[in-house]
């Protein structure tokens, strides 16, 4: 009986007793953000912005207030070197309007009259070229930050299809199959759009690597992004393509770097407001104090028909 007294006044006593923890949390430090990316064939584009205070209010002027204008931004070749234009979307080149959309996030309705600017260059001596590798250099508020990318060679899917799903008719996944080069280390971004439309809309993971399929081919399916846009197909369709749907696939190649950036980022993208995820620290391959990546794509391209 002295023995359970006691158990019981030590398990009372663990119980009761606190000690108050004080946990110095680091202040808020203001960094630049730099997103740039240069694929072949086309220019350079550079947005610049600012990080926001973790319990500052997120709302859509807090997001157009990040950006940033006033920057010395050059991308060089190692031959020849380009200051790039600050080009502005309240003064847009006419028929430019759809993919600046695409660029910010924004419809091009409500874009025009915004001022958001990005940086880039029409002289096509700084279009992106396959096997080249391209320095960036951005100067701000007296900080310089740098980083450097390669448009690495592009991989050609072996074969694109579609197929309807279980039961259906009509609709199905679009599928394709991959020849993954077993002698490399390869980094995929998978985007489509429909024939005509403006820009290309990613998938709902679009970045992978060949960590678990080096040397393989497989084949695999794809889903159908521009489906949630349209507020009168069914639920029960969306993510599928629609027979008779034309298709145009785009496959664009990366370096280990960018990759890292661009799948940490969109883990951390899916992963937001869930208390069970893993805590994701997002690289960087910006050199300076800067966060955000600087990327090379080589894109390979095919039409697919939405036919059996």
């Amino acid at each position: 009986m002295k023995n359970l007294f006691f158990l019981t006044f030590l398990l009372l006593t663990a119980v009761s007793c606190t000690k108050e923890v004080e946990i110095d949390i680091p202040g808020y430090k203001d960094l630049l953000v730099i997103d740039g990316s240069i694929e072949t064939g086309q220019p350079p584009i550079v947005l610049l912005s600012s990080t926001n205070d973790i319990y500052s209010e997120t709302n859509l002027q807090a997001y157009l207030d990040g950006f940033i204008s006033g920057a010395t931004v050059t991308v060089s070749d190692g031959t020849t070197t380009i200051l790039l234009e600050e080009l502005c979307t309240d003064n847009l080149p006419a028929g430019t309007e759809e993919i600046a959309a695409a660029i910010f996030g924004i419809p091009a309705a409500e874009l025009v009259n915004l001022h958001l600017c990005a940086y880039t260059t029409f002289n096509t001596a700084m279009f992106g070229q396959v096997g080249k590798t391209y320095d960036l250099t951005v100067t701000y508020e007296g900080k310089t930050y740098t980083s450097t990318t390669q448009i690495v060679q592009p991989t050609a899917l072996v074969e694109t299809y579609w197929k309807p799903e279980g039961t259906l008719t009509d609709y199905g996944y679009s599928w394709a199959k991959l020849a993954d080069n077993g002698s490399q280390y390869d980094a995929y971004r998978w985007e489509v759009k429909y024939l005509g439309a403006p820009v290309f809309k990613k998938t709902f993971n679009p970045f992978f690597d060949d960590d678990f399929f080096n040397g393989l081919t497989f084949e695999f399916a794809y889903e159908n992004p521009m489906s949630f846009d349209d507020p009168n197909l069914p639920d029960e369709f969306k993510a599928f393509y629609k027979k008779q749907d034309t298709v145009v696939i785009k496959l664009s190649k990366m370096d280990r770097d960018a990759f890292s950036f661009m799948e940490k980022k969109y883990v951390q993208m899916y992963s937001a407001g869930n208390p069970f995820a893993t805590p994701t620290n997002i690289p960087t391959n910006i050199k300076g104090g800067a966060l955000g990546a600087w990327a090379g794509y080589s894109p390979w391209y095919d039409t697919l028909i939405c036919v059996e």
